[in-house]
Parts: structure tokens; C-alpha cells; sequence
């Protein structure tokens, strides 16, 4: 349970850097539309501390220390977390900076989001099947 925790107080602080970072950078250059980059503190907050505190709160009554699909979850999501908030921060940083990029490269920064997308996907299916499991131990 600690260890979900721990990662979740992470996912904490760099949601809090995330919306700082969006609120000074975009002040510093004067930009007052919508972009990618006001996503990023929103999607750490949701995806990474609450859902790894609600992991935490599961973990209390099930035994995920010794569940392979736990594990499995744990790695992709987390993967998947972190390379969707990547590609919203470069997303954003191209919409802020006004920055003139390739219709190719526009493109890449979209598949490699979607990827990350789908690594949430399949991490998410893995983590209910290992709820699933794990509650039925207890019946």
C-alpha cells in the first residue's frame, strides 16, 4: 500500500509543478488562449494521484503483492501516464510558443499521445481483471 502512496504523492507534485509551470510560462509570454499545456496538471492530478490513492485504498483489503496482473498494471499504466503527460506538455509547448511544426511531426505527436493513451487502456483492463481476482478469492 505504501508504494501506491508514495507514487501518488510524486504524481502529486509534479501535477502542483505542472500548474505552475502553466500559469508563470504562460504569463511570462503573454498567452491567453486555451492549449494542451493547461491539460497536463489535471490529467496528473486524475490519472496518477487519485487513481494510485483509490489503488491504495483496494490494495487494503486485497492482496496485490502477490498478483502478476497488479503488477503488470502498475507498470503500463504507469507508462502510459507519463508518456500521455509528455506529449500534452510538447503539445502544449508548440500551441504556446506559436511554434511553426511539420505536418509529419504534428502527426507524431499525436500517434505517440494515442499510444499512451492505449497504454491507460490496457493497464486499466489489467487492473480489473486483477480486482476481479482478488474479489473473488474473498467469496
Amino acid at each position: 500500500m505504501k508504494k501506491y502512496i508514495n507514487l501518488s504523492f510524486i504524481y502529486f507534485i509534479f501535477a502542483m509543478i505542472a500548474g505552475v509551470f502553466y500559469r508563470e510560462y504562460t504569463k511570462f509570454v503573454g498567452f491567453t488562449d486555451r492549449s494542451s499545456l493547461s491539460l497536463v496538471h489535471g490529467h496528473l492530478l486524475a490519472l496518477g494521484m487519485i487513481m494510485f490513492l483509490i489503488v491504495a485504498l483496494f490494495s487494503m483489503k486485497f492482496d496485490f503483492e502477490n498478483n502478476k496482473k497488479i503488477k503488470l498494471f502498475y507498470k503500463i499504466y504507469n507508462s502510459g501516464v507519463i508518456l500521455t503527460a509528455v506529449m500534452l506538455f510538447v503539445r502544449g509547448m508548440v500551441q504556446v510558443n506559436n511554434t511553426v511544426i511539420s505536418k509529419g511531426l504534428d502527426a507524431s505527436i499525436s500517434g505517440i499521445s494515442g499510444i499512451g493513451h492505449l497504454l491507460l487502456l490496457v493497464g486499466l483492463v489489467f487492473m480489473f481483471l486483477a480486482l476481479k481476482e482478488e474479489a473473488g478469492k474473498l467469496e
